[in-house]
């Protein structure tokens, strides 16, 4: 029995950008990554090393050509993708071990092949999901020189239509792009992850989107009709009338609810009894700050500055973070930016020539954030100085990431005293009393809350790494993903214990991790006593729509209630009760 003659055919994938996609299939059918033995004589050698260097050249522009598109359609910052994929095209390994090949007498092909592979199979154990993730781009640059290479001519999207979602082993982030032109419904692939560079444009133009589905090309057929179910990360081949209208319902609902949500653009995240919280976003780059304000944040309330670090081969200087930095302080004015100092890890950093860090064997607690800068104070120098500067330009605010304990905020307030004086001597202004924040993502940290907010100005909760360190599981492991619980009576117990904390010093807590941006946790936080939400721009009205419709002493009962409960079943009781009131 083949796909066509079932209906209902329910695929699991990673839900990589939010939405219901319906209509139908789009086989686009990228070419393999094959190996082809070929014996080069001796007296051909030279020529087929030429021939390799052609298709580098070839391939460069067309990247180059995916850099340009990239930028007029998202900006700098993603176009900075494409930047990526030419360092792979440029690294040196990759040149230096094919050459070496077809000195051996084996033709180019083989050798990107052989290479290419070597590459791959280092990324495989890689523990870092975003860089596991690179090993896509490296086998996207390896089937861009084998297309030049054999002569072949570049498939397009050409003949997509407004019914099209596009279905492949994986598509690069100018394929992404190229959908948007013709305004595609949605796109499901094999491979990928929430972190892959396609997941993220999609996420920035508001495809809906399913990846990591493995095995989806082999059980479509062009034309097959196809819904994307971006939200829970599931697609439905040969779906039947009955599921189709259903989809169709909910597809209206979202497009109609998204219609009044936008009503909200302008109004506060007020309760209707008169409590106003502040909803921020979570951003990368500047290119951000448009889908910020178009979805009505009061704030930025995580500016991840890793994104600086993770394109390039050397370390970004302190005018590019000043210019960085201000270019969002000045566009969010008079809301507050609050910006993380770099969450990356020693052996991210090695590769931008700083030091050399061989690979951890759990970098996940290795030398990371807070950790890697106090061993290398003149790196996190650097980049306080360009925060620094950009102070003077809005309404900026620095947060330290994964403390652990209080001596490294003290450790790190004196390099940022130190910062401070070598911009005075330089004559360079800054605001004197910028806020300091750390971010309460280590249990240790939790639990000894109440000396941390005497030492900072605010403090950010980060649930995506506070709850897996809580509970003891991976989060992105599928055999124990399950166990990952936002509503753990231990982690409303913790939650609850960092906000009192915050509160009894009279400072502020907010929250930049995933569960901030979820509906169905925001009451529960509300009644809490979390002051700030902060999410992905999209969520953002969403979230406010939710805090509009409760009034605080209702959240703080529903808060109240599960602080009693013992297990999830009796949480899951207590949320149902409430909504049903």
């Amino acid at each position: 029995m083949t796909p066509n003659d079932k209906t209902n055919i329910i695929l699991t994938g990673v839900p990589a950008s939010p939405g219901v996609a319906i209509g139908k299939v789009f086989l686009f059918e990228d070419d393999e990554l094959v190996l082809i033995e070929k014996t080069i004589p001796k007296n051909k050698i030279k020529d087929e090393i030429t021939r390799l260097n052609q298709a580098i050249v070839k391939t460069k522009a067309e990247l180059q050509e995916n850099q340009v598109e990239l930028n007029k359609m998202l900006g700098k910052s993603y176009a900075k993708i494409a930047d990526a994929h030419v360092l792979i095209l440029n690294d040196p390994m990759l040149n230096k071990d094919a050459v070496a090949l077809i000195n051996e007498g084996n033709s180019a092909e083989f050798a990107i092949y052989k290479v290419t592979e070597k590459i791959t199979k280092a990324f495989d154990l890689i523990d870092d999901e975003y860089f596991r993730e690179r090993k896509h781009d490296i086998v996207d640059v390896a089937k861009k020189l084998m297309r030049h290479l054999q002569g072949k001519q570049k498939k397009t999207l050409a003949d997509l239509d407004s019914e099209s979602i596009v279905v492949s082993k994986n598509l690069t982030p100018s394929d992404t792009v190229s959908m948007r032109e013709v305004m595609v419904r949605g796109f499901a692939t094999d491979t990928g992850g929430k972190t892959s560079h396609t997941a993220l444009v999609a996420q920035s133009l508001e495809i809906p989107a399913v990846v990591g589905l493995k095995n989806i090309t082999s059980q479509v057929s062009h034309g097959m009709s196809i819904i994307v179910d971006g939200n829970q990360g599931i697609v439905i081949l040969n779906p039947s009338k009955e599921t189709q209208e259903n989809y169709k319902r909910e597809h209206d609902i979202q497009a109609a609810t998204q219609k009044n949500l936008e009503k909200l653009k302008d109004l506060p995240a007020t309760t209707i009894d008169g409590k106003e919280v502040v909803l921020g976003a979570n951003i990368e780059n500047p290119e951000e700050v448009r889908s910020v304000l178009k979805h009505g944040a009061n704030g930025i309330g995580l500016y991840r500055s890793e994104f600086m670090y993770l394109t390039r081969k050397t370390l970004p200087t302190e005018e590019e973070h000043f210019s960085n930095y201000s270019k969002v302080a000045k566009m969010m004015m008079p809301y507050e930016v609050i910006i993380r100092t770099i969450d990356l890890g020693g052996d991210k950093i090695s590769k931008l020539g700083l030091m050399n860090i061989g690979q951890e064997a759990n970098p996940f607690m290795g030398l990371r954030a807070i950790r890697l800068c106090l061993k290398y104070p003149d790196l996190f120098k650097t980049q306080l100085k360009g925060i620094l500067r950009a102070s003077v330009n809005g309404n900026v605010k620095i947060m330290y990431p994964m403390i652990s304990q209080i001596e490294e905020i003290r450790q790190a307030n004196d390099i940022l005293n130190q910062a401070k004086i070598e911009l005075r001597k330089e004559g360079k202004k800054f605001d004197e009393n910028i806020q300091i924040g750390a971010m309460i993502e280590v249990p240790s940290v939790a639990v000894v809350a109440d000396i941390i907010a005497k030492e900072v100005d605010f403090m950010s909760i980060g649930t995506n790494d506070l709850i897996q360190y809580t509970m003891a599981v991976d989060r992105v492991n599928e055999d124990v993903a399950f166990l990952y619980d936002p509503l753990h009576p231990a982690i409303l117990r913790l939650l609850k214990t960092i906000i009192d904390a915050g509160h009894n010093a009279g400072k502020s807590v907010g929250m930049c991790g995933e569960m901030a941006g979820s509906p169905e946790f925001s009451i529960a936080l509300l009644g809490l006593g979390l002051d700030e939400f902060s999410m992905s721009a999209i969520q953002i009205p969403k979230i406010k729509n939710v805090i509009r419709s409760v009034s605080m002493k209702d959240a703080k009962n529903l808060a109240n209630e599960l602080l009693k409960c013992s297990d999830r079943a009796a949480i899951s009781g207590v949320i149902k009760k409430f909504k049903y009131r």
